[in-house]
């Protein structure tokens, strides 16, 4: 399975429907991958807060539309990463959209784990409540964005909702780069499972971004890493090896907590 991460730049001069257009050309780049994937609220950027209300969309607005044309232009599956949505009550969400090679949503991820601290994210938008999935013809993938990274529950329900290749999008600062790496590796460790993790480039409203993309293979191994830049990060991997490592060291079968059982009688 082939994949490329466009871990594209934000930069604060560049016009959010430019943005939305240059990336579409990029997507466009990537015809013969079987998955494409941007990162975390690219169009208007992460830290952007002053930004959201004015550059919020309805679930099916011109990001939606723009990302939908390019998968089918393109022919991959693509996870669009995430705009600033408006629901139909006035709510802001943190949503991230997969589209088929056809150009259907597949899926929309609102975020569950909001970032800020009571403030910024935490305040401005609303919560997602469902773990989302996705099925592709060769893996299923779970989606997350950003500082669920740093919730392994989170993981752990996608693993048991059939997940086998973990997909995070972030606009993850340069400052924690060294958590970014750290925990896509334990997420692939602990899950046995693909990581394919991919952030933002540059600078906006004052941070640096950390770059430095990353697919981990499900024994933790790096396959490959992007740098600071904006690039294209594309590697081939093996889906089957999610399931021959889960036999080969059936860890997740040994777990004793976090799990339904039934009730015993009294």
């Amino acid at each position: 399975m082939r994949a490329s991460l466009i871990q594209i730049a934000v930069d604060p001069d560049e016009s959010v429907n430019s943005r939305r257009q240059r990336a579409a050309s990029l997507i466009a780049a990537q015809r013969g991958a079987d998955l494409v994937v941007l990162p975390e609220l690219w169009p208007v950027g992460a830290f952007a807060y002053s930004a959201f209300a004015d550059e919020a969309e309805p679930l099916q607005g011109p990001t939606h539309d723009i990302m939908a044309k390019a998968a089918a232009d393109a022919g991959v599956w693509l996870h669009a990463g995430s705009f600033v949505e408006r629901a139909a009550d006035g709510t802001l969400y943190n949503t991230a959209l997969v589209f088929t090679p056809e150009g259907e949503r597949a899926a929309a991820y609102r975020k569950i784990h909001r970032f800020g601290f009571d403030q910024g994210e935490a305040v401005m938008m609303g919560a997602g409540e469902e773990l989302v999935t996705v099925a592709l013809p060769q893996t299923t993938l779970g989606l997350a964005t950003c500082y669920d990274l740093r919730f392994p529950e989170m993981f752990r329900g996608l693993v048991d909702a059939g997940a086998e290749t973990l997909i995070v999008t972030a606009g993850w600062p340069e400052r924690r780069r060294a958590h970014w790496t750290l925990l896509a590796q334990a997420r692939a460790v602990e899950n046995q499972s693909y990581v394919l993790a991919v952030g933002t480039a540059g600078t906006h409203a004052g941070i640096q971004q950390a770059g430095h993309s990353i697919v981990v293979d499900p024994w933790g191994e790096v396959l490959a890493e992007a740098g600071a830049d904006e690039a294209v990060l594309t590697v081939e991997f093996d889906p089957s090896k999610v399931a021959a490592t889960r036999e080969q060291f059936p860890a997740l079968k040994d777990r004793r907590l976090g799990l339904a059982r039934p009730e015993t009688g009294k």
